[in-house]
């Protein structure tokens, strides 16, 4: 149980055994057997931030200070994989789930980094006995009031989980459910299991096991976004009417750029606003005049619930004190061709 510290002994892992090396090492012990660290099941890509709002905050923002920094965090973080891509200013970071990834993400920011986000996916491996394509799953259990029993069930069923057991645990009425999910599945669960029980679920979830890849898609997200139609400030009054198409996310004052995700739309698919219009005057009429609706508090996204939201064709933008997510330039030329 004593805590020791070595010096001078170079590429030193995690699970490595150290021995004497006395008289030839015949005194020496036999090495433990190595510790087997996880497979990363979830990747994501990190790079510099490219928005035209960027280097307004950030110490570090180069891609050489990105990647310093992420193959650093391997010397301590075993479960972690880096990989460099095609692109200089873009890394592929592996990791033991979204919230691994999120973690680093979150220590990076807090030291000054100005990074851009890519949306997470999964990790497909081969069988290498039979040469199927498989994906990771994941064994989750719930604890809900059992009021909302059918609200997760509903949820699960949705990204194709299957259920393991179900049950009522202690005299609180507290119900337990156990399922198996895909982990693309469990992307963005959380937070609608938590706005369909209305925050009561507890959550856990570990690594089972690589199954047979299921081909059918997993819809995360029903609804589409709403995107910003110009560059500039949000303003009252175009808040005003860009509120009646969904829940915002900017507040009145933010700068914001065209393609800039700025709330959740009601309907699937896109839909472009103007919130930085403003009202024309005349000598007739002042700016607050006309203005008989209030103006709805904007939902706060966390870091988590950013990386949920994101899709596929999205990007999520990281600042010291900011998140702003926005569509991928680059998929959009892509269409365009």
């Amino acid at each position: 149980g004593e805590i020791v510290m070595f010096a001078g002994i170079d590429d030193l892992e995690i699970g490595d055994t150290l021995i004497t090396n006395e008289a030839a090492g015949l005194n020496a012990a036999e090495p433990l057997p190595p510790i087997a660290v996880e497979q990363p099941t979830v990747r994501m890509t990190i790079g510099v931030n490219k928005s035209p709002l960027a280097g307004r905050e950030g110490k570090f923002l180069t891609s050489r200070m990105i990647r310093d920094r992420l193959f650093k965090e391997l010397d301590r973080n075993v479960a972690l994989n880096v990989e460099e891509t095609d692109s200089a200013d873009r890394f592929m970071v592996s990791g033991r789930g979204q919230l691994h990834l999120t973690v680093l993400i979150e220590n990076m920011r807090r030291e000054g980094f100005e990074m851009e986000i890519g949306p997470p996916s999964v990790i497909y491996k081969e069988n290498p006995e039979t040469g199927v394509k498989e994906e990771p799953w994941e064994a989750v259990e719930v604890r809900v009031p059992e009021e909302y029993v059918g609200g997760v069930v509903d949820l699960f069923n949705q990204r194709k989980g299957e259920l393991q057991d179900m049950g009522i645990e202690g005299d609180e009425g507290m119900s337990v459910i156990k399922y198996l999910v895909p982990t693309r599945g469990m992307l963005g669960l959380r937070s609608a299991m938590l706005s369909a029980t209305r925050g009561t679920a507890i959550i856990d979830s570990v690594f089972d096991s690589y199954k047979t890849s299921i081909k059918s898609e997993i819809q995360a997200r029903d609804k589409g976004s709403l995107l910003a139609f110009s560059e500039g400030n949000v303003s009252s009054f175009g808040m005003e009417g860009a509120q009646t198409r969904g829940k915002l996310m900017a507040n009145v004052g933010d700068d914001v750029y065209k393609g800039m995700i700025i709330g959740i739309h009601q309907r699937p698919g896109d839909l472009e606003v103007n919130v930085c219009k403003t009202k024309a005057l005349t000598n007739m009429r002042s700016a607050n005049k006309g203005i008989t609706i209030g103006i709805v508090s904007p939902i706060e996204m966390s870091l988590d619930a950013c990386v949920e939201y994101i899709a596929a064709d999205e990007l999520l933008e990281v600042t010291p004190s900011l998140f702003r997510m926005a569509k991928n330039p680059d998929m959009g030329k892509k269409s365009k061709k």
